[in-house]
């Protein structure tokens, strides 16, 4: 499987305007967990007349296509994460808001019986909160 996420979309058949092509490269990295605002700011200095909207649009495609993780970890804004394979677990600072990847060698925790509340699980996320070094 492509690393690259313009490689991805690409094998995959997905249309690439020059708008989708360069969220995508802005989207483009290791540990890389942008806000839709901060992906803006980043593709307008690419493409200065990529709108708002069409990013916003456009990093949700990509979470619809499954191609980046859409992941909601301080309350506040959504993060898009393009490092979708192998499955991961994240570490966010409380104080300034960073975030990086964490792996993990086991599939998600297993409940008792008794809370799964008859559902079936597919999947699970964990999510580490701290402090880093820089904000300590």
């Amino acid at each position: 499987m492509p690393n690259h996420l313009v490689d991805r979309l690409r094998e995959r058949g997905y249309r690439l305007t020059a708008q989708r092509r360069v969220v995508a490269e802005v989207l483009d990295g290791a540990n890389l967990h942008l806000t839709a605002d901060e992906v803006h700011k980043r593709a307008a200095e690419l493409l200065p007349e990529i709108s708002r909207a069409t990013v916003y649009n456009t990093v949700q495609q990509f979470a619809e296509l499954g191609e980046v993780l859409e992941l909601s970890l301080n309350g506040r804004s959504k993060h898009y994460d393009p490092n979708v394979s192998p499955p991961h677990h994240h570490l966010i600072c409380d104080s300034c808001g960073s975030v990086h990847d964490v792996a993990f060698d086991t599939h998600a925790p297993t409940l008792d019986p008794a809370e799964l509340h008859g559902m079936a699980i597919g999947s699970a996320e964990i999510v580490y909160h701290g402090t880093c070094q820089r904000c300590a």
